[in-house]
């Protein structure tokens, strides 16, 4: 299966619009894909699950289009937290029908914390504009949950797209080493590996707890090494809040691997140039994620 990772997987390929905005879509499309999501509007639901946009148009559809295509028998609520975007994302929104607030206060925390504050589902799983979720992701993230009440969130691996005209190859061996950076981490430093992309809790223990709250606020890319790059980030607070309570799980499937957009990567500078910085910085840091210290 790591090997399959070197090529996008099948499901992945009717979601990705290759080369289309949202605006290039067809009729038949926006009410294909506005009738999948209204499957994911329940009233009285069991799973919430969030997403925070900014100046997304482009992306969020795509996000969208995968969630929408969840095997899944479980009442689901697909939610958009509107972050205060200027761009077309509210009418992409309002054209396929999907319920969405707007959090005018900029940064990721707030649109976060405003998602778990409206969520009404018993689980709570965070989703992002730019990353596409495959069709058991939402079954596999509940199980653990489920199952043992002493686990009260999870998170899951992810796999990055390539940017355009680029293959896999290098990104597959990028995540194998961050693999074994989350297997170190797990012990004393599990709450790193908790990525707001790929995670979901118990919505009364996350709210119980503290919720998003940070001390500095970051925004969407965060991309390392730039003027804004903050060290603290809201998935990783909820993941120390969240212990308080009980246990974090890191769900291995593949059913809950993710693929999100390289598009940090890009902005810190090309893939090859980010894994050098952040292979660096987690070279120095190896014997605190073993020992805590």
């Amino acid at each position: 299966m790591a090997i399959a990772l070197l090529y996008l997987p099948t499901w992945l390929k009717p979601h990705l619009f290759t080369d289309r905005n949202f605006a290039d879509l067809t009729e038949k499309e926006i009410i294909d894909l506005k009738l999948r999501i209204s499957k994911f509007q329940d009233v009285l639901p069991e799973v919430s699950v969030m997403i925070p946009a900014w100046n997304e148009q482009n992306n969020i559809y795509r996000a969208l289009s995968s969630l929408s295509s969840s095997n899944t028998e479980r009442k689901v609520e697909i939610v958009v937290i509107n972050n205060n975007s200027t761009d077309g994302t509210q009418k992409v929104l309002e054209s396929l029908g999907v319920r969405n607030y707007l959090q005018p206060i900029q940064g990721t925390p707030f649109a976060r914390q405003l998602g778990l504050e409206k969520a009404r589902g018993k689980y709570h799983l965070c989703a992002d504009s730019d990353t596409f979720y495959p069709p058991d992701w939402i079954d596999s993230m509940v199980a653990p949950m489920e199952e043992n009440t002493n686990i009260v969130g999870v998170y899951g691996r992810y796999a990055f797209l390539p940017p355009k005209s680029n293959g896999r190859p290098f990104l597959w061996f990028y995540e194998r080493v961050t693999g074994i950076l989350v297997r170190l981490r797990k012990k004393n430093r599990e709450y790193i590996n908790v990525l707001g992309f790929n995670m979901g809790f118990v919505t009364q223990v996350g709210l119980s707890n503290g919720g998003f709250e940070v001390t500095n606020v970051r925004k969407f890319d965060n991309a390392l090494g730039s003027e804004y790059f903050v060290d603290e980030a809201e998935d990783g607070r909820m993941a120390i809040n969240l212990k308080k309570s009980g246990r974090l799980k890191l769900v291995i499937t593949n059913k809950a691997r993710v693929f999100t957009s390289s598009r940090r990567l890009v902005a810190e500078g090309g893939i090859l140039k980010s894994f050098t910085n952040r292979l660096k910085t987690h070279t120095q840091k190896i014997s605190e994620y073993i020992t805590g210290k």
